[in-house]
């Protein structure tokens, strides 16, 4: 029982006391209080209050990242001489603050067939290719050695195929692979991607830069492939062992619950089949990763390395495309070499391309005065004499 109602019923302060096990000077405060309002006391001044403008914008101007641990100097130089502890909870409010009104969210409402987003994630020496249609939330991963475009292309045509149609658009991050350049922030698909999606009839689409929310839906997928398929399987022996894992797990998820949408995946998209874009009859031949011209050194540079070529094609523009641990080189679709990549600063030549092996260089001796002349006319063991003679440092014939 509480204290007031045992005092309305005993009508003493001591007889509810005993009753609720306190004391009769407490009852009486308690009875007291109940009929006047409460007292608002004013906030008590915080040692933080003067630098609350110091660190909300430090806080805006680092995106939220900033620490307590770095602005306790900052706050110092400024006249703060309160403790670490309360800077702390001075920075977290900031933070709180600056969440709430840094952007406003707005759920995705997908439809069918619109939309398929692509990401790429790594986990050791593993790169994890994901895709998920927001829609029917069906997902595709698959496991490389590269983040090639030629790999990054083969994925996306196998998950075209298992979808048995092609999206409206394909969002993809602003991977290097698949861009060709920004301009005022728009980005310049590459020219061998855009050829595969002209193939498809797809429209590729970029995410805004440095902006994972933009894009949660995939970013999410690569987190929970990572955690639920890479690191409880690894370390795996090979890449067909890793990818015939992700195929088992692909089907394992795609064939439960899904939370958010309450439906199997698989299902959802036996429905969003039906408005897929038809697939092509073939898959396109591999689009070049870039173009070069041929230099005067039978070269082309990629990547900072240097590649040789047969002098034939000096001046003249060729394809690039890395395959695998390989790149080949092609001119007007006919491969003319073919090189292991190398590292930057680094050279990958061919001796047929050079006429035979590198030649040691060898200085000519050119007689000019009669001496000279008489001399080098003694045969091989002249000029013999005459290099071993200048390596030591002679400086003219002996009379």
């Amino acid at each position: 029982m509480d204290i007031l109602s045992a005092y309305r019923e005993l009508g003493s302060y001591r007889a509810a006391a005993a009753l609720c096990g306190t004391t009769h000077r407490t009852v009486r405060h308690v009875v007291e209080r109940q009929g006047r309002p409460p007292v608002e006391r004013p906030p008590r001044p915080k040692t933080t209050d003067p630098l609350g403008v110091l660190i909300a914008g430090r806080v805006r101007a680092t995106d939220g990242r900033i620490s307590a641990k770095r602005l306790l100097p900052v706050c110092r130089a400024a006249g703060y001489t309160g403790s670490a502890r309360h800077l702390r909870r001075a920075v977290a409010a900031a933070k709180a603050d600056w969440r709430r009104d840094r952007r406003v969210y707005r759920p995705w409402q997908p439809a069918p067939d619109e939309h398929l987003a692509i990401d790429w994630g790594s986990e050791g020496p593993l790169h994890v290719f994901c895709a998920v249609l927001p829609w029917s939330r069906w997902r595709f991963v698959r496991c490389a050695l590269d983040e090639s475009q030629a790999t990054t292309l083969a994925m996306l045509a196998e998950c075209f195929e298992l979808l048995g149609g092609v999206p409206a658009v394909v969002l993809a991050d602003r991977m290097g692979c698949l861009k060709g350049g920004v301009v005022a922030n728009v980005v310049v698909p590459a020219p061998g991607y855009l050829a595969f999606a002209a193939h498809y009839g797809f429209r590729p689409d970029f995410c805004e830069a440095a902006d994972p929310e933009s894009k949660g839906v995939v970013e999410h997928l690569v987190g929970y492939a990572k955690a639920d398929l890479l690191v409880p399987g690894a370390p795996f022996t090979d890449l067909a062992t890793a990818n015939t894992a992700a195929i088992a797990w692909c089907a394992e998820v795609n064939g439960a619950v899904h939370s958010e949408t309450s439906a199997i995946p698989a299902e959802r998209l036996v429905a969003e089949r039906q408005l897929l874009r038809a697939l092509p009859s073939l898959r396109p031949a591999p689009a070049p990763t870039a173009t070069r011209t041929v230099d005067t050194l039978r070269t082309v540079r990629f990547a900072s390395a240097r590649y040789s070529v047969p002098g034939a094609f000096i001046g003249r523009r060729v394809d690039l495309l890395v395959a695998g641990a390989e790149i080949v080189i092609s001119a007007a679709g006919a491969e003319i070499a073919r090189h292991r990549l190398v590292g930057p600063g680094e050279m990958a030549l061919t001796d047929a391309h050079y006429g035979g092996p590198a030649r040691t260089p060898v200085r000519a001796i050119r007689p000019r005065t009669p001496a000279e002349i008489a001399f080098l006319g003694l045969g091989p063991i002249a000029a013999s004499f005459l290099r071993a003679a200048a390596a030591s440092g002679a400086s003219r014939l002996g009379s």
